[in-house]
């Protein structure tokens, strides 16, 4: 055991400290009350509308109310996916070079379901917010990408380090 912590690189550590704090902003977005981070997403949604929709103001209240919902659904599963995906991307640093089906790969998109199974059960106990299963799923989904983007990062820099050590 503790020749394999030996092997852990000091980057691997630095990604599990920072897989670690994006946990704890997960957790402390999620124990926001409904009322607060509606606030948040609110102020996002009004700045996402008034790029988009540029006539906003002049269309009929129903169509502002339908624009309004539908934009701050995106928003709000946006921030979900957007966290999650940073949340993925620490977690496969952390990891270390690997190959894409691994089960040190299929570790890091379980270990993300189920931190977002436990953050959703969570809010379960937070004034108005609710447990959802397709939050889960694009907790989950946000991941997956976050541990692809770190296979293309990775793979990035290896061809770079390559052609570095070729070129001489």
């Amino acid at each position: 055991m503790a020749e394999k912590i030996r092997q852990i690189k000091p980057l691997q550590w630095i990604f599990a400290a920072l897989t670690l704090a994006v946990m704890i902003n997960i957790f402390i977005f999620s124990n926001e009350k409904a009322e607060k981070s509606s606030e948040t997403s609110s102020r996002i949604t009004r700045l996402v509308i008034k790029i988009v929709y540029d006539d906003y103001n002049d269309k009929p209240i129903e169509e502002q109310n339908e624009i309004w919902e539908r934009t701050s659904f995106i928003v709000r599963k946006s921030a979900h996916f957007s966290i999650y995906t940073l949340l993925g991307l620490c977690a496969s640093f952390a990891v270390g070079k690997r190959k894409l089906f691994t089960m040190k790969s299929l570790g890091v998109v379980i270990f993300g379901f189920l931190y977002a199974a436990s953050d959703e059960f969570h809010q379960r106990f937070v004034e108005g917010r609710s447990c959802e299963f397709r939050d889960m799923m694009i907790d989950t989904g946000g991941v997956l990408t976050g541990m692809l983007i770190s296979f293309a990062v990775m793979g990035i820099a290896a061809a770079f380090v390559r052609k570095r050590l070729n070129s001489r």
